[in-house]
Parts: C-alpha cells; sequence; structure tokens
C-alpha cells in the first residue's frame, strides 16, 4: 500500500475519475444527445486512456466497475497508470430526510477480494453532505462517517489503498465561510470514527471538495478566497501523517477548478501533505464535448484532452 500512495502523489499529477455510475454516463452523453451503452461506454473510456502522454499527468484512474470488466485497466497499467476502483453502491434517503447515507457496506469485502485479483491498487468511497440551515446533522454525520471510517479499514485490511470522499455538496446559497466550516467539521469527525476503527492514516488520501459558496447565494468567489477557506479548513482536521489531499471538482467549470487548484497550492506554505487533483467533468467536460461519438473526433479530442491535463499539472504545482 506505501508503495501505491507514493506513485499515486508523484510530483505533478493527479487522478482522473472515470468512475461514473451508469446512472451518471447516460445522463452526460444524454445531454450531447448520445444513448449510452455498454459499447459507447467504452469507446469513450478508451478515448480518454489511449490519449498519447496522459501517462505525463495522471498517475491514477478511479474506475467503474463496467469499465474493469471491459479490461480498460490494462491500457491504464500499459502506461503505468494505477487502477483503481470506486467501491460505494451510491445513495439512498436517510431517516426519510433529504440527507442521503451511502451503501455498499455489506457486500465490501467479497467485491475488493475480486477487485484485488483483478489488480485494483486502491479505491474509493464517497460521502455527501449537504449544507442547510438543519444540515448536516449530528446523527447523520455519526452513521454515514461511521460507514465511511468502515470502508477505509476492510480496504486496507484487503491490501488496498482507500481514498475517502467526504463531499460537501457545493448545492445551496451558503457562503465560502460556511461551506469551509462545513468541511472541517465533517473532517474532524471523519478522522475521529477512522481512529476508532484503527486505519493507518499513512496508507490513506483523502478527496475533499474545495470551500466554495452555494451557486444560490448570488456569490462568485475569488481564488484567493476559496483557497483560504478550503487551507483553512484542511489545516485544522487533517493530520499530518495523511500523505496527501486529492481535490475534486465539484460541479465548477473546467477553469474554476483549474485556477482555484492553483491558489490553493500557491498558498499551501507548510501544510504537510501533497496535494493534487482527483476531477472528473473537469478534466472530461471539453473532450466529450469534441468527441460527441464520434470516431473521426477522436484525435481533436485527446488533442483537448492532453491541453487540459498539462494545464492541471501546472496547477498542482502552483505554476500557472
Amino acid at each position: 500500500m506505501e508503495e501505491t500512495v507514493q506513485k499515486l502523489l508523484v510530483s505533478r499529477k493527479g487522478l482522473l475519475a472515470a468512475d461514473e455510475s451508469t446512472k451518471t454516463i447516460t445522463k452526460r452523453f444524454a445531454a450531447l444527445g448520445l444513448t449510452s451503452t455498454p459499447e459507447l461506454n467504452k469507446k469513450y473510456r478508451e478515448m480518454l486512456f489511449t490519449t498519447p502522454g496522459v501517462e505525463n499527468y495522471i498517475s491514477g484512474v478511479i474506475l467503474f466497475d463496467e469499465s474493469v470488466r471491459q479490461d480498460l485497466h490494462k491500457i491504464l497499467e500499459s502506461k503505468r497508470i494505477i487502477p483503481g476502483i470506486k467501491v460505494d453502491e451510491g445513495l439512498m434517503s436517510f431517516n426519510d430526510t433529504p440527507e442521503q447515507v451511502t451503501e455498499g457496506l455489506e457486500t465490501l469485502d467479497v467485491r475488493l477480494k475480486e477487485y484485488a485479483q483483478m489488480g485494483m491498487k486502491f479505491a474509493k468511497w464517497r460521502g455527501v453532505f449537504k449544507i442547510t440551515d438543519m444540515y448536516p446533522s449530528k446523527v447523520f454525520y455519526d452513521e454515514n462517517l461511521g460507514r465511511m471510517a468502515k470502508y477505509a479499514k476492510i480496504t486496507q485490511e484487503n491490501g488496498i489503498v482507500p481514498i475517502v470522499e467526504p463531499e460537501v455538496l457545493l448545492e445551496g446559497n451558503h457562503t465560502t465561510t460556511r461551506c469551509g466550516e462545513t468541511m472541517d467539521a465533517t473532517l474532524k469527525i471523519l478522522f475521529e470514527k477512522l481512529n476508532t476503527e484503527g486505519v493507518d492514516l499513512k496508507n490513506l488520501i483523502v478527496k475533499t471538495s474545495m470551500a466554495l459558496p452555494g451557486p444560490d447565494s448570488g456569490v462568485k468567489a475569488l481564488p484567493l478566497e476559496v483557497a483560504n477557506a478550503t487551507l483553512r479548513a484542511l489545516n485544522r482536521s487533517v493530520p499530518p501523517e495523511v500523505p496527501g489531499i486529492v481535490f475534486l471538482s465539484g460541479g465548477q467549470t473546467s477553469d474554476e477548478a483549474t485556477n482555484n487548484l492553483n491558489e490553493i497550492v500557491k498558498l499551501k506554505e507548510n501544510s504537510p501533505w501533497v496535494l493534487t487533483f482527483s476531477f472528473s467533468r473537469a478534466l472530461q467536460n471539453e473532450a466529450m464535448e469534441t468527441w460527441a461519438g464520434k470516431d473521426e473526433n477522436t484525435a481533436n479530442a485527446q488533442q483537448v484532452f492532453i491541453k487540459r491535463l498539462e494545464m492541471v499539472s501546472k496547477a498542482a504545482k502552483g505554476e500557472l
């Protein structure tokens, strides 16, 4: 696990989140007038993974079960990119409230054993946390973060590196400050749960949101404000033993996510962790739109993809 962590957190590189569920990729394709099928999903992801030079910017890719069974991880392995797997099984309503708890613990151990045999070196589990006047609630924190900590323990027991993703959702009318405070509270409770479960923090990676104002607030935060609020939350809540923190793009545009990452890394100062990216839409959107399901667009889409990767790689060093 230690070797996997070191390879994932190598300088200038980050993770590509290509773990869209069937429901999510269906929705994204539909916006382009495409109908998602296993064959089209495979063709799209092959376009991304076979992009010349992708291995210069991507250290690991988070896959969805469908992609692993289509042997797409073998393309990554041929480029010395580490394959990982999304292992949570989505969200369900918690106690008939708007809060949603993550499912998938019951079958996790069995599934991880199979994924380990298939060559998966790391896994990801996502939990979501809404910001409102009432939420996140204490009882929800205990349940959802308790599940995340159990996932991390079971994953390490199978020799696989866990990525824990407590995503504070962007939606709503909250301020940047409130978002940062919620991130801080969420992460503090998560690490209490991880310590209770006996999880080895040196062989774990955190995937987190950035501190952003809700889109309904009418406020657009500048990168400096986002960076300060994000780092304040992380410095208060993430122990120094954790080797790395990777950021999700969380509904930001490609340029917003890139510029905010750049500012966070520039301001990190003495923060003890490697900070880098684990973007999905912010890396893929432009390439997906260029590709549009047509084989003749593959080369152009790959050029668009590699250009965005170059920019995000520079941002991961604070060099934009």
